[in-house]
């Protein structure tokens, strides 16, 4: 469809939406970007070559659908103020490239800034807000990332940020096509009491690197004295951005969800504890969860940690839209690093079962426990609540973590038999996620390990910068639910 016949389209039929009845990100977005294996080295073949692989590994098949080309994909604007793509880099044009990508069953998505530049210094979107909304939705455009550099001075209270990020919801909703819209402020001026009308995820901090825990002055608010903590800074570590975020877990909704940023799983830097962590955390605080290590090179480790879908079913549980919340923390057993670190996370899933994380953030391995009354204290303080008075059966949501051979043959095509996570024959990610699990299914609930009496105590061992991600499910339960 043109440009002009789209525009139309939208007049005659009035096709609006608001960002939390697009119809979008029910459950939190799941794909790919481009920015942190490519920065400004995108281009037509390395974007199809991503989707290409996320179709043949089976991301696709469990949930992973938008394909995001970041910045540095833009050439300027031409003389009616429309952008144009990079001719070298998109020698076919963007509409070309969003065709071959819907071929694939996947989503396509796209950057701006709401400002003058991007921050590579790019044409930006400020006040150009419904030609680009209506040349992307031209092109077919799924998904809009909208960074916040060099925005003229319009930040600072938190009115100024909404109108700015308000003027591109407008026009975006005014072309009538459905378009996710991800704003990337970085936190400022508290995007997670003004973005939930109008968008539908929300960055909450600085840019995460892929370091585990490390003080930098880049990213204030750490353990450090004297910082600006209105600065949202960037390199920020997994503890430093997870620390910030377990603020406010209740301004995500369903269609608007808080964004702890893209996952650094596979690009290097992590142990391999430190990235079921950084997975199984983002997960449960319901960050929406976007790939940004190179595809055509993964390893089997990273591959079996990203395509976990017991853990891929807490993220994408539809009726527990909650993310889970820091009920316990406290410095115990201070190592030589100066960390000792512990946490404990929990919150409510579908069908009645209970999320639990126990977090070890030191650098030693330790035993950790919570108690019932820890676990379900939301449900009613001081241990008054019914559930722990039940019996409950606990279930490792990694226990049952994808084997390197196979993840290598996955990798190589020598794999025999079906997928080993074949969502698509069991109706597909979203009809599986949606539906109470099967206590059975070792796929979608990991393994049974052990079970808790009535105001009892569940404990795990927890390997360093490493987490235990639980689910709880009462005994009397049906296994074939």
């Amino acid at each position: 469809m043109g440009l002009s016949s789209l525009l139309l389209s939208a007049a005659l039929f009035g096709l609006k939406a608001s960002a939390l009845n697009n119809g979008l990100a029910q459950t939190p977005q799941m794909g790919w970007n481009t920015w942190n294996s490519f920065a400004c080295e995108l281009n037509e073949t390395v974007i199809l070559d991503a989707a290409e692989r996320i179709v043949s590994l089976g991301f696709r098949d469990l949930g992973y659908d938008y394909v995001v080309m970041d910045d540095c994909w833009s050439a300027g604007r031409n003389s009616s103020g429309y952008l144009i793509a990079d001719s070298a880099k998109f020698p076919n044009g963007i509409a070309h490239l969003a065709d071959k990508i819907h071929e694939l069953g996947l989503k396509i998505g796209i950057y701006s800034s709401a400002g003058k530049w991007t921050c590579a210094r790019y044409e930006g979107s400020l006040g150009y807000e419904e030609k680009d909304a209506a040349l992307w939705a031209s092109w077919g455009i799924d998904y809009l990332k909208y960074d916040n550099c060099y925005n003229e001075g319009e930040e600072g209270t938190p009115k100024l940020s909404f109108d700015r990020y308000n003027a591109m919801f407008k026009a975006l909703n005014g072309t009538g096509r459905p378009i996710l819209y991800s704003l990337c402020n970085w936190g400022v001026d508290g995007p997670w009491n003004f973005a939930p009308t109008i968008a539908n995820s929300w960055r909450t901090t600085g840019d995460l690197n892929n370091v585990w825990d490390r003080d930098d002055v880049n990213c204030p608010c750490s353990e450090l004295e004297g910082l600006d903590c209105k600065t949202p800074g960037y390199k920020c570590s997994i503890m430093n951005v997870l620390n910030k975020a377990v603020y406010y877990p209740s301004k995500a909704i369903p269609g608007a969800w808080n964004d702890l940023d893209m996952l650094q799983v596979g690009n290097g830097g992590l142990t391999d504890a430190e990235s079921i962590a950084h997975m199984s955390l983002w997960a449960a605080l319901k960050s929406p969860l976007l790939m940004t290590n190179v595809m055509t090179k993964i390893d089997p480790q990273t591959l079996s940690i990203l395509q976990n879908p017991a853990v891929l079913a807490v993220s994408q549980d539809p009726t527990a839209s909650t993310p889970v919340r820091q009920w316990r923390y406290f410095v115990d057993d201070v190592d030589e690093n100066g960390k000792g670190e512990i946490q404990m996370y929990s919150g409510s899933l579908s069908g009645g079962d209970q999320l639990v994380l126990l977090l070890n953030a030191g650098s030693k391995a330790r035993e950790m426990n919570a108690t019932l009354v820890d676990i379900f204290w939301e449900s009613g303080a001081k241990g008054t609540a019914k559930q722990v008075k039940q019996h409950w059966d606990v279930y490792d949501l990694w226990a049952n973590r994808m084997s390197n051979a196979d993840a290598a043959a996955i990798i190589n095509g020598t794999y025999s038999g079906p997928s080993p996570y074949n969502l698509t024959a069991m109706g597909g990610a979203q009809k599986v996620y949606s539906q109470p699990l099967p206590s059975n299914s070792k796929v979608l609930m990991g393994s049974k390990v052990g079970s808790v009496q009535p105001s009892g105590t569940v404990k795990a061992h927890v390997q360093p910068h490493g987490v235990a991600m639980l689910r709880l499910r009462a005994t009397d339960k049906n296994d074939e639910l």
